[in-house]
């Protein structure tokens, strides 16, 4: 068992601190619940970055820094690249289904992947946001004991090898 006792947050940079809180928080419901200046870092180099964080049912965080002066290339990212799937009961992954197109905010789904359904928006900062809904199939298709995951994982990396060598 691993001693690492869950997510506290994951960090994002964001375009503008308030574009980032009227989705997370006015439109996903997340709750804004600390917003901090950062004006020097822990080596000692002055900087200018605000550190804002939003709450999920679990206790863990999504959080945000907006530094106008550092350099980042925000970019529409691919699904396989990057995107953040939060967890939603079935009947919040319906309303805020209707909820986003409502809004008129481009909205995927719903996808069934078998384990899981999912639908998609994309945040202000152009990241892939993905509401995902248990299906009865789910812990049976992520137990590790039954599912084979450590084989399946050698199949592809063989896979891969042996195409190089073709």
């Amino acid at each position: 068992m691993s001693h690492i006792r869950g997510l506290h947050h994951n960090a994002y940079r964001c375009r503008d601190s308030e574009e980032t809180r009227r989705f997370y928080e006015d439109f996903l419901e997340l709750p804004l619940t600390e917003a901090f200046e950062i004006k020097q870092t822990q080596t000692g180099r002055n900087t200018r970055v605000l550190h804002s964080f939003y709450q999920m049912d679990d206790g863990s965080f999504l959080a945000f820094f907006e530094a106008p002066n550092q350099p980042f290339e925000f970019k529409e990212q691919h699904d396989f690249d990057l995107h953040i799937a939060l967890e939603v009961n079935d009947t919040t992954l319906h309303r805020m289904l209707a909820k986003g197109k409502a809004a008129g905010i481009p909205t995927r789904g719903i996808a069934n992947h078998g384990f899981v359904q999912s639908i998609y928006f994309r945040d202000p900062n152009s990241y892939v946001i993905e509401l995902t809904s248990k299906l009865p199939a789910h812990d049976n298709a992520l137990n590790r004991t039954t599912n084979n995951a450590r084989g399946k994982l050698d199949q592809w990396q063989a896979a891969k090898q042996e195409s190089k060598n073709i």
